[in-house]
């Protein structure tokens, strides 16, 4: 991560598979004008590439359990890994999720920016997928804390927002 993260309004999620070995301005930061794309087509001649703002993390670490995560909340979002189930696929935002599965098999990511109690006492995770505002609520989705959450607590990284590029390098590992 040492180039940095764009805002998040660079690349609105589209679904389809990557073209491996893309990786110029306009494939990192971009912004396009109308008229918007037929189905079949990417509408990429009408897009520009925008030099944006990078972000930076100084320092990060593991978070692990409601309570940390409820800490470290209280700084700015944190990822969290969860197991993303054909149940969950279909989620519409207009409910608390809740899915009893066992142990979960951690296998998305998805960024934790809040926590809440409903009318009838019930904590529950607010949180941010990836797969654009036509899922969940407009991209938003409501999860029940502390059990049936699809593994939510138990793998979460939080960091430390910096607009500097640090200057730390990272160790190479070896097996």
């Amino acid at each position: 991560m040492s180039d940095g993260l764009v805002h998040s309004s660079c690349m609105n999620y589209i679904a389809q598979n990557e073209v491996s070995g893309l990786c110029g301005a306009i494939d990192i930061c971009r912004d396009c004008t109308g008229p918007a794309p037929a189905a079949d087509e990417s509408g990429i001649e009408n897009c520009y590439a925008v030099d944006g703002t990078r972000y930076y993390v100084s320092e990060y670490w593991h978070v692990v359990g409601a309570d940390q995560m409820k800490a470290d909340l209280q700084h700015g979002p944190i990822s969290c890994d969860i197991e993303a189930t054909e149940e969950y696929d279909k989620y519409n935002g207009t409910y608390i999720y809740s899915f009893d599965m066992g142990v979960p098999e951690l296998n998305h990511a998805i960024a934790v920016v809040g926590y809440g109690v409903n009318d009838d006492g019930q904590e529950y995770w607010i949180g941010r997928n990836s797969w654009g505002t036509y899922w969940g609520d407009y991209g938003f989705f409501y999860m029940n804390m502390y059990t049936d959450n699809l593994g939510i607590e138990t793998d979460c990284l939080a960091g430390t927002p910096s607009y500097t590029k640090p200057e730390q390098k990272f160790e190479q590992f070896t097996q």
